[in-house]
């Protein structure tokens, strides 16, 4: 039998992955999660406004409304309050089908806000625990703002566990492993985005730096032995997935997904904690001025991390604007 024979006859590339990494769902559409059983699932304001767009879900948004008309609120407090059941909803309806957890994420414009990021974050607990979801099946997804980290560490000393997402550089990961934040979502096609259009080339494999930030990420963590998980998020090709097997997690969209489990090429793992342990790492000290001005100094975080706020906002926005909308029918 030849070596392509070999490699034909055995598992395809998702399911190779799934020996060193969990698999995560990055995605509104339940149908794909059926399709490629990941671990977890993923949302963010963008895809829960995807899918309310999609006729075959519009139905889980006029089921809140017509359950919600009666909470006796008005105005916004009633259009906050139907997104809130909204979230929820998608998130129970992920955890039927994923054995693991989901992640919700908070308003975005708390960003900037640790109490207004703790009372949404509550929120969203009560309302999964009002459907008999328990806390350690939920992630509550916050920007890795100081101010953000800020609410984390206080929201996971009550145990509500956090995904420290729009993550874009070192300093950021450093300090949320150092409240002991539950996961963090370094974005690699974000990261990717801007180097290719600062830099006006194309970046592929190992050179990719949306692919070094995580490495380098990973690194820190085994190293040091922060129990924090790193996840590797907002993927733009196969290519970059690749070079991050091994990492704790990896959220993927369904289109890569469904690449991934066409191709029966080998997979190679190229995270491990133990070469991590005997890297040379130098630990990074780190306080409210030395955050901030690391942060400044790295263009490429800065700038991502506020575009990347602004677009869940817009996001959020148009959702509410939709809710109102179908509230009129």
């Amino acid at each position: 039998m030849s070596e392509d024979k070999e490699i034909e006859s055995g598992q395809n590339q998702l399911e190779q992955i799934k020996k060193f990494t969990k698999i995560v769902a990055d995605t509104g559409d339940f149908e794909s999660i059926r399709e490629f059983k990941p671990q977890d699932a993923t949302t963010n304001p963008s895809l829960i406004y995807a899918a309310t767009q999609k006729e075959k879900y519009v139905h889980l948004l006029d089921e809140v409304i017509t359950d919600r008309k009666r909470s006796g609120l008005s105005g916004s407090e009633q259009i906050d309050d139907i997104i809130d059941h909204l979230l929820v909803k998608f998130g129970c309806e992920f955890l039927q089908i994923v054995p693991g957890r989901v992640s919700t994420e908070t308003d975005a414009r708390y960003s900037f806000d640790p109490e207004g990021a703790v009372r949404k974050a509550r929120r969203l607990i009560e309302l999964y625990e009002q459907k008999h979801i328990g806390r350690e099946r939920v992630l509550i997804k916050i920007a890795s703002t100081w101010e953000g980290i800020l609410a984390a560490e206080r929201l996971e000393k009550e145990s509500i566990r956090c995904n420290m997402t729009l993550l874009f550089s070192l300093p950021q990961a450093v300090r949320a492993a150092e409240i002991r934040a539950q996961l963090i979502s370094p974005f690699v096609g974000r990261i990717y985005d801007w180097y290719k259009a600062a830099n006006k080339r194309d970046y592929a494999g190992a050179e990719d730096p949306g692919v070094q930030s995580v490495q380098e990420i990973y690194t820190y963590y085994k190293h040091f032995g922060y129990e924090t998980e790193v996840m590797g998020a907002s993927f733009r090709n196969v290519g970059q997935i690749l070079e991050l097997v091994g990492c704790d997690l990896l959220t993927i969209s369904p289109e890569l997904m469904k690449e991934l489990s066409e191709s029966r090429r080998p997979v190679e793992r190229k995270l491990n904690p133990e070469k991590a342990k005997g890297a040379e790492v130098k630990r990074l000290e780190l306080d409210e001025k030395k955050f901030r001005y690391l942060l400044n100094d790295n263009a490429m975080a800065t700038e991502k991390t506020a575009e990347g706020i602004r677009k869940f906002i817009a996001d959020m926005a148009k959702l509410e604007k939709f809710v109102g909308e179908r509230m009129d029918h």
